[in-house]
């Protein structure tokens, strides 16, 4: 796969050989579980997550009827375990395909069929309503989160923060902790 963002109309096509045969040339890999496609720009990941997500809430859909099958809390716990896992997975490398709002929508559209289900509300209640009464985080600020904690521990990893320190640098308590006493009136 020839990764690139040049916009000029050229041969794109580089020709690479292993064992006397040519290579087939890709326009998208799939990596540790995410689709990079030659832009970078993970349309395709988006698209392909959503899909799995929208089947796996479909085949939840035929037991969480409105009067009788899964409850509240039950779909909520499979939201938290299986698809917010899923929506989620790799989101500090792929965080700015979430800015255009094309992938925005798939996006929502996915986390609106599980609130509809979660809510056993009517289809025609919009994605920001069904937030509120079902709990959830918007997924989209959901991403945005989960983005700044691993951005948090990464850099905290660099700094050193539970460096090993000599037993004769320890802080002594007696030292860190002031007692002040204020007279009663």
């Amino acid at each position: 796969m020839l990764i690139t963002r040049r916009k000029r109309k050229e041969n794109k096509e580089i020709p690479v050989y292993m064992n006397n045969k040519r290579l087939e040339q890709v326009q998208t890999i799939r990596y540790l579980g995410m689709i990079i496609d030659s832009k970078k720009n993970f349309k395709v990941h988006v698209l392909y997550i959503s899909q799995k997500c929208t089947k796996l809430i479909h085949a939840l859909s035929k037991s969480a009827k409105l009067k009788w099958g899964l409850s509240h809390e039950a779909l909520h716990t499979i939201y938290k375990g299986a698809i917010l896992p899923l929506m989620t997975y790799g989101v500090p490398v792929w965080i700015k395909a979430l800015e255009k709002e094309c992938n925005r929508k798939i996006y929502n559209r996915v986390q609106r069929l599980i609130n509809i289900r979660i809510a056993k509300a009517y289809r025609t209640t919009s994605n920001e309503a069904l937030c509120t009464p079902t709990g959830l985080t918007p997924i989209v600020i959901q991403a945005e989160e989960e983005t700044k904690i691993f951005n948090i521990k990464r850099e905290s990893s660099k700094n050193e923060i539970d460096k090993d320190v000599q037993v004769k640098d320890w802080i002594n308590p007696a030292d860190t902790v002031r007692i002040t006493e204020h007279p009663e009136d």
